[in-house]
């Protein structure tokens, strides 16, 4: 009698024990499933999130310019086009001139006027928009006579590298954009009064002094081409200045910059490092 209640004993305690552990797995099974479900909900949210204000940044308000319609604008015309911030070349007498970027292309805009206190507000990734006239010097295309208003929005673009466009047509295509430019050589960009070849010039005859533009020349596949470091730009005090008033002959070099032309193509250097 003993031992048969000893063993309905033993097995109520074993079926216990296994109703239990089963209840404690399941339930932990399904906190991990429930947290996994909300942690991939919550990451599809946030991915959803971030896809639409990057769509909603590329969309243009009623009446604006896509790049497309603004590349194809006659020379002065009226243009309007939403744009952002990429960089702030001058302000001088209540008018400034900046480097602008959207998605699909870029656009220069010179002496725009604009008070001191407004300058300051347009810091890199503002969106702007603006409206004023198309206009070309020398082979660079901008936009003048030009008013703008803050709205919302922010983008900073990425250098595209454009190095295999040197030389060809469509790099035109790519006016005024933020760009690279990689593994190029330093070749000689002048004489100095002693008659040797020096790495750059101050001004692009070599007439200017430490504080004005700098021109140096650089190569690849054969062709050379000349870049510029904009003193409004980047001023004396820049590590890109400086960068490019060590530089020595022969160096190779990647580069950053915005690809303004002036009887050619002729970029704005804003960075430099020697390979």
């Amino acid at each position: 009698m003993k031992k048969m209640l000893v063993l309905l004993l033993s097995c109520a305690l074993v079926l216990g024990c296994a109703g239990c552990g089963g209840s404690d797995d399941d339930n932990a099974g399904n906190g991990t499933s429930d947290a996994s479900t909300e942690s991939d909900a919550s990451v599809d949210e946030s991915d959803s999130s971030s896809e639409d204000d990057t769509e909603a940044e590329d969309v243009k308000s009623e009446g604006v310019m896509t790049y497309d319609e603004y590349a194809a604008a006659d020379v002065d015309s009226e243009v309007v086009v939403e744009t952002y911030v990429q960089a702030k070349q001058s302000w001088w007498e209540d008018k400034a001139t900046f480097y602008t970027q959207d998605k699909d292309g870029a656009y220069f805009i010179y002496d725009m006027p604009c008070s001191e206190e407004d300058y300051e507000k347009l810091t890199p990734g503002t969106k702007i928009k603006v409206t004023g006239y198309k206009a070309e010097w020398s082979g660079e295309f901008e936009i003048i006579d030009a008013t703008f208003e803050i709205v919302d929005g922010n983008y900073i673009a990425e250098a595209e590298d454009v190095t295999s466009l040197l030389g060809k047509g469509e790099l035109i295509d790519h006016q005024n954009k933020f760009v690279s430019f990689n593994g190029m050589t330093v070749e000689a960009a002048g004489k100095n009064d002693a008659g040797e070849d020096v790495a750059f010039l101050y001004s692009w005859d070599g007439s200017g002094q430490d504080g004005d533009d700098l021109y140096f020349n650089v190569s690849i596949d054969g062709e050379t081409y000349t870049f510029t470091v904009e003193s409004y730009l980047c001023d004396n005090t820049t590590d890109v200045y400086k960068a490019v008033t060590e530089l020595q002959i022969g160096d190779t070099v990647d580069m950053e910059g915005f690809l303004y032309w002036y009887e050619g193509v002729n970029p704005h250097i804003t960075s430099l490092t020697v390979k």
